[in-house]
């Protein structure tokens, strides 16, 4: 008979240590909301001496990125994945979807409420957002400096 106490177990991985840096939400309107609530618990406990105004620029910049996503890159069914790091003087927010259409600015209207997406992203982001191919989708960027 085998001694249970002699058996070698394998290592197991530990869970992680607070909120993972990738979220998983559906294509959906509600996607953004939840997105927003995840950025904030990230920085909250990765880096929680970071100034209220940067967690708000993130979250803002997050809400923005997910919507767009939403919009414009999915179909039904379709998984949005948002990725956040947050280290060296910045926290970076990626959010990947199935379609390689790049984001486009839209022109300017008075008579519509949405369309401002890069324009906003323009504002808090300058120079330090972008877009990149991935095998089956894009992912867009964004770059918040602690300094904001």
């Amino acid at each position: 008979m085998i001694d249970p106490s002699q058996v070698l177990r394998p290592a197991c991985c530990p869970p992680p240590d607070g909120p993972p840096p990738l979220l998983l939400l559906a294509s959906e309107p509600q996607s953004a909301g939840q997105a927003r609530a995840f950025a904030r618990e990230f920085i909250g406990y990765h880096s929680p001496n970071l100034p209220t105004s940067h967690v708000d620029v993130v979250v803002l910049v997050t809400s923005e990125l997910v919507t767009n996503s939403y919009r414009y890159g999915t179909e039904p069914d379709d998984m949005i994945q948002l990725v956040l790091t947050t280290g060296n003087g910045r926290t970076r927010v990626e959010v990947h979807d199935p379609v390689r259409r790049a984001p486009h600015y839209r022109p300017a209207s008075t008579e519509r409420d949405r369309g401002r997406g890069l324009v906003i992203l323009d504002a808090l982001c300058p120079q330090s957002w972008g877009v990149g191919d991935r095998p089956l989708g894009k992912f867009v960027w964004a770059e918040v400096s602690w300094n904001n």
